[in-house]
């Protein structure tokens, strides 16, 4: 608006002058594309979010989730203000669900607060109520090369170690002892059919599968691998008890008993099998067990917190705020674990972090996809007052920290065990590195920012009442 007493001419002057980056009252969504990448470490879906003012928001569907649960979303948004991030979040939020399935909505959800930042030229923090930190610890989830022995995954765990990580994180569970005869029972055949369902799952790129052969391999390997933990009827024997009690010692004896290590990946096995695991492995000073059961049995997980001193934690696949209450309130967990591309994304998950320090809960975060997912998991971290560390899982992935680009990013992103979030606009992603894209596209997903058009009118009567 020019002043009464200013021409317009000055008016436009003046103007001149002014670094003017956005209208955010004026900005609207008018386009929404996507380019699937793979190895960084797992298969993500990279989001943009185009505007009428030329801001691109950057978002990302979660690690080895299907692009389509947010493809379905585009007409919804579609000559929507960006900047309106709450409001565009309650009107898609019906349409995510539970682990993979909440990716569309949460990464899309990121790329709005990336937008907003932008047009208001402020980092997403500082939306969210600023920072409690100025650097978030990063925990380093490590494998092993070669045999996975107690003393390989010590030295490895010590190597991440040498390399500024303060917290770790390793596996423990019946994958590193099912090949040893007479560590695991269970209904005779079926743990000789879950291998060979996953070795067919895993090895069916290498041709010479009909279209059919294909179906059957991904049906079966989605029925093994679908039973939830109390169906299986796989237990532990004393000396599978024994070889994975030995395993903690022999790390324990390599890095030391003063790092914080927490263990992961116990496989299927019941309720009951995972109170000896964990009364066996209390001694080592853990800093927690992690999804031992399927989330959703909160009886059970009061059970386990009682049967056991080391903290317990889970949430990675869990949807809402809503659905992290009941834990929450039985007091089954100690750290509860939220992914931001499956909870709901970045405003949520600072609710539930609030929601869990209510109830002297720790959050820790779980991430493993690609610099744009761990920024976003980064700025939420800075803003919760309860929070415990970031997971990392792309150390040695040369490429991964070349995906993103801007003037005050650091580089490498995770230095010497944290990462710094930039004092920049949004999540502080300038561009996307379209050549680094191009050399990891998903081979059986190769498009580059290829057009959505077809989704753009996809929409219903979405209303829940009458």
């Amino acid at each position: 608006m020019v002043h009464p007493n200013q021409s317009a001419s000055t008016y436009e002057e003046t103007l001149a002058h002014v670094r003017t980056h956005a209208s955010p009252s004026e900005l609207k969504i008018t386009d929404i594309r996507f380019a699937d990448i793979l190895g960084g470490p797992f298969h993500s879906s990279l989001i943009k979010i185009y505007t009428n003012q030329g801001l691109v928001g950057f978002g990302e569907v979660r690690d080895s989730a299907d692009k389509v649960y947010a493809q379905m979303l585009k007409g919804r948004l579609l000559g929507e203000n960006p900047c309106n991030v709450d409001k565009l979040f309650r009107r898609i939020k019906q349409f995510g669900h539970h682990a993979r399935q909440g990716g569309g909505v949460s990464g899309l959800e990121i790329a709005l607060w990336d937008l907003a930042g932008k047009a208001y030229q402020i980092p997403v923090y500082q939306m969210l109520g600023g920072k409690f930190r100025e650097r978030v610890r990063m925990y380093c989830d490590t494998d092993v090369d070669g045999k996975d022995t107690g003393k390989a995954m010590g030295e490895a765990l010590k190597k991440r170690m040498e390399q500024g990580f303060t917290f770790l994180k390793m596996d423990l569970g019946i994958g590193q002892i099912v090949h040893e005869p007479g560590t695991l029972s269970a209904p005779l055949g079926f743990l000789e059919e879950m291998r060979a369902a996953s070795r067919a799952w895993y090895g069916r790129s290498g041709g010479g599968h009909t279209e059919e052969e294909l179906r059957g391999i991904r049906n079966r390997h989605y029925d093994i691998s679908n039973i939830a933990h109390p169906f299986t009827g796989i237990h532990v024997t004393e000396k599978g008890l024994d070889m994975l009690e030995q395993y903690v010692a022999d790390v324990r004896s390599v890095i030391g008993y003063e790092v914080p290590l927490a263990i992961d990946h116990f496989g299927h096995i019941g309720l009951e099998d995972c109170i000896k695991l964990g009364r066996r492995v209390d001694k080592f000073n853990l800093a927690w067990m992690e999804d031992m059961i399927p989330w959703q049995y909160t009886d059970q997980y009061v059970r386990l917190a009682r049967a056991v001193t080391t903290p317990i934690c889970t949430g990675e696949d869990i949807y809402l705020k809503e659905n992290f209450k009941p834990l929450l309130a039985s007091g089954g967990v100690s750290v509860i674990h939220p992914d931001v591309l499956t909870s709901g994304g970045i405003l949520e998950t600072k609710k539930i972090a609030d929601m869990a320090q209510e109830h002297a809960v720790n959050m820790a975060i779980h991430m493993a996809e690609s610099p744009i997912a761990c920024l976003a998991a980064a700025h939420v971290a800075t803003a919760c007052e309860n929070f415990v560390a970031l997971e990392y899982h792309s150390v040695g992935i040369d490429w991964w920290d070349d995906l993103v680009s801007g003037s005050l990013l650091p580089k490498p992103l995770v230095q010497n065990g944290f990462l710094t979030v930039p004092d920049a606009p949004g999540l502080g992603i300038e561009e996307l590195n379209d050549e680094v894209i191009a050399e990891h596209l998903h081979p059986e997903i190769p498009g580059l920012w290829e057009s959505t058009d077809s989704w753009n009118h996809y929409w219903s009567s979405d209303r829940l009442w009458s």
